[in-house]
């Protein structure tokens, strides 16, 4: 009986029928794929991408100086120094971070008690030269700048799991 099965299926190729009504099958259900350039995928409130220092409502920045990230970070990409201000309180005179070390993991961000340090929603900032990844202060708070609304949204949506 066997014999007589494999000869039918060989004989009226069903397999190969049977392969392409499921690739014509295919044709009527919704697209997977994006146009990627022109559409992008969602992202989780918890990406990790391009690093970003924030700033408060009136302007100054969030950074205490209290180095955690420089000692949390597994990749020492972080280098800070700092120096007390006449009003007593510590504020960062340089804050690089070497992005060519950096492993995205995100503990920069979790050890820093005021949420100044944080990873942003952009993934797209390839470069031409190395040096362009060694991100000082001044371009980690433009990044803050031009991406505040998303990450307080961000930390705003994940704050109840934090």
């Amino acid at each position: 009986m066997a014999v007589k099965t494999n000869y039918f299926k060989s004989f009226f190729l069903t397999e190969i029928v049977r392969g392409m009504a499921l690739t014509f099958s295919y044709m009527f259900k919704q697209r997977v794929t994006l146009n990627y350039p022109f559409e992008k995928a969602p992202l989780s409130t918890r990406f990790r991408g391009e690093h970003a220092l924030r700033r408060y409502a009136n302007g100054e920045e969030r950074c205490i100086a209290c180095k955690l990230c420089e000692a949390v970070c597994p990749a020492l990409a972080i280098t800070i120094e700092a120096e007390p201000r006449e009003d007593g309180s510590r504020r960062t005179t340089r804050y690089d971070i070497d992005m060519t070390k950096c492993i995205y993991c995100g503990l920069c961000q979790e050890a820093c008690p005021v949420d100044a340090i944080v990873e942003g929603p952009n993934f797209e900032y390839a470069t031409e030269t190395r040096e362009e990844l060694f991100y000082n202060k001044e371009k980690l708070l433009a990044n803050g700048d031009r991406w505040e609304a998303q990450i307080a949204a961000n930390l705003t949506a994940d704050a109840p799991y934090r």
